[in-house]
């Protein structure tokens, strides 16, 4: 007898009215009239909110929280998020000038990066954000434009782990990394801080991200909490930030299930006494990024035509992997598998039908779903694939065979 075939998490998040996809109370039709074209990416800026506050509940109080913008750097995402967050983290001088465009506070700014330019360092001294020093020569580079501008540059160290965590979805320390410093040449480094007119703030301590087992993210957190302690005596100064990373996933494929959070929240209530007893300046610091935006996000495409080779039905689409790489598989994906996708303008129809959704380009790695089932579906239908909030449009090759670029809405 075979086994059950695995299916995607239940996709609840966003309500269905009239047998159309609504999205921050607006049908998916009257939306695509709002933005006047497809393909595009839509936000639900209720949801976002929405789950920083269970965030909030769920974590013990006193730890803050902050946006990696290179999940989702929409100025309108970022901007919504200033207000909700208690920090941004940003990867370029791009990403710099929105942090800032928004108000927040720039000392509740970091900035991360193995390869940082020069002009990026000089931006982000002058702006009095705080760089995560990647290497013994970009600390070098940082005190010296520091000299050049009279300015004394605040610095946190960014530590590449002496652990690395198996069931992590995408490794970021432990082992040979380009991020970070290894974890044993971080005495080496906060003695040369020291010597320097750096103003050293704390540590960034990224193990890894897209994690859906609880389990992997204590035992991070208490290694995490383990060595930034130990290093911490090394220090030049009181450690005032103590960044542990995210690392938090949301499910994309089949089979997945939803992080709990209750195991990590209890684990975390027993550090924290920990870090305040030897630290006790110190600011405990989640940072995340596909977490807080991620189930928020959908990506719209129409159907420009159906047709069926051998046997097989291909709705093709004006949407692709120019606009969305992740969900054609092509952005980390070893063995390709769908994202949760569905005609959003069909939703009160059963899935009766095995479609492939391809989009307009001259490559077979143009995918959006292989072999799914979904509604049956006619050229003018909606296409929506769901999870789409992080690393979409930005994390995609939008030149390629230069279609149309596709647009971004906040509702």
């Amino acid at each position: 007898m075979n086994a059950p075939r695995p299916v995607h998490a239940p996709m609840t998040q966003f309500p269905v009215v009239d047998g159309c996809l609504s999205i921050g109370g607006v049908p998916l039709p009257v939306l695509a009239a709002r933005v006047g074209r497809t393909p595009f990416y839509a936000y639900d800026r209720v949801l976002i909110a929405a789950r920083v506050a269970e965030l909030r509940a769920a974590l013990p109080a006193g730890i803050e929280l902050h946006y990696a913008m290179k999940a989702n750097p929409m100025p309108a995402v970022v901007q919504l998020l200033a207000g909700h967050v208690d920090g941004l983290d940003v990867a370029s001088a791009g990403e710099l000038q929105v942090a800032l465009d928004t108000g927040i506070d720039a000392r509740e700014i970091s900035f991360a990066g193995p390869g940082k330019r020069d002009a990026e360092l000089r931006a982000a001294i002058a702006a009095g954000i705080t760089i995560n020093l990647e290497s013994f020569g970009e600390t070098e580079r940082v005190a010296r434009i520091g000299d050049e501008l009279g300015l004394h540059p605040s610095v946190a160290v960014r530590v590449n782990p002496d652990f690395e965590l198996k069931a992590a979805g995408m490794k970021m320390g432990g082992g040979a990394k380009p991020f970070g410093v290894d974890a044993e040449l971080v005495p080496e480094l906060l003695a040369r801080i020291g010597s320097l007119d750096l103003r050293f703030r704390g540590f960034h301590l990224f193990w890894g991200s897209q994690s859906l087992r609880a389990e992997t993210i204590v035992d991070a957190h208490r290694q995490t909490f383990a060595l930034g302690l130990r290093l911490a005596d090394a220090a030049p100064a009181p450690v005032e930030l103590f960044n542990i990373g995210g690392g938090f996933g949301i499910p994309y494929f089949p089979g997945e299930t939803r992080l709990d959070l209750a195991p990590i929240a209890d684990n975390l209530e027993t550090l924290l006494p920990q870090l305040a007893a030897r630290q006790p300046q110190a600011r405990p610091v989640i940072e995340l990024g596909r977490y807080l935006v991620g189930e928020a996000g959908i990506y719209v495409c129409e159907v420009l035509d159906r047709k069926v080779s051998r046997g097989q039905v291909y709705l093709v689409t004006d949407g692709g992997l120019h606009h969305h790489l992740a969900a054609s598989g092509n952005f980390g994906q070893v063995i390709r598998k769908n994202y949760p996708v569905a005609i959003g303008t069909r939703m009160d129809s059963p899935a009766t039908e095995t479609a492939s959704v391809v989009g307009p380009l001259c490559t077979p790695l143009d995918l959006l779903g292989e072999r799914m089932a979904l509604a049956v579906a006619e050229p003018g239908d909606l296409v929506v694939v769901f999870q789409s909030g992080a690393y979409g449009r930005s994390a995609s090759p939008a030149g390629f065979l230069s279609h149309p670029a596709c647009a971004e809405v906040l509702v």
